[in-house]
């Protein structure tokens, strides 16, 4: 096929995070000749983010391969349902909910998450909580396997996150019933519990799963290449 009939990489940062923690993997697909957008994920509300991220779809006017790191997989798997745009998903430490399920309640679905502990919360005109996370928690609970100096840059650039977002439940079916998937995400892992993500991702019959040793939950800022190569897998089957 012709480079402008490859799928676009869209790739959507969860909480906590925001859209340059995807430069790593985004270097390793311009070498394979991919584009990539890398979308500024609202985390407002599963609902309205979905609906944000439908309209970049839109935009982009092509087939796309959407890519959600933590709570951007519930966008994406909102976004993905009955899109035809949207060729495979990949979830990068994230949730891949059924209808009804929250993050909240797939976080606390096994032990092991301490999440909970390292946030602050404070309330927010529209209503409810924001939650962002202590930056003096942030290097051990985020992004253990980054060095001192990257974490605190990464704890600085937070975006934070509404409670409303991280409670609201999947309205609807979840695009991966119907649109192929694949699953990448570490073993150490401190905000999803791998046992979570090992749950979600047979769940949702992954095309391929990668469990990388020793990797946070910031697996696409330590880990790009093992992120990358798990989205070229998913983009040579869109490309099929």
């Amino acid at each position: 096929m012709t480079t402008t009939e490859q799928p676009v990489i869209v790739l959507v940062h969860g909480a906590f995070a925001e859209s340059a923690s995807w430069n790593g993997v985004i270097r390793r697909l311009h070498g394979h000749g991919l584009a990539a957008v890398a979308v500024a994920n609202p985390l407002r509300g599963v609902e309205g983010d979905a609906t944000y991220l439908r309209d970049v779809i839109a935009g982009i006017g092509r087939p796309v391969v959407l890519v959600g790191h933590s709570y951007g997989g519930m966008v994406i798997t909102r976004a993905a349902a009955g899109n035809p745009a949207v060729r495979a998903l990949v979830y990068v430490a994230a949730f891949a909910p059924e209808p009804g399920e929250s993050a909240l309640l797939l976080s606390a679905k096994f032990e092991g998450s301490s999440l909970g502990e390292a946030l602050n919360a404070y309330p927010v005109a529209s209503g409810g909580n924001e939650f962002r996370i202590d930056e003096a928690k942030f290097h051990h609970q985020f992004c253990a396997d980054l060095d001192a100096d990257e974490a605190a840059l990464m704890a600085a650039t937070q975006r934070p996150v509404t409670e409303r977002a991280l409670t609201d439940g999947l309205a609807g079916e979840p695009g991966w019933r119907t649109t192929p998937s694949w699953s990448v995400f570490g073993e150490r892992d401190l905000n999803i519990p791998a046992a979570a993500l090992r749950f979600m991702a047979e769940r949702a019959s992954a095309r391929g799963t990668s469990e990388i040793a020793g990797a946070s939950h910031a697996i696409a800022v330590s880990r790009p290449v093992a992120v990358a190569t798990t989205i070229l897998d998913a983009a040579e089957h869109a490309r099929g």
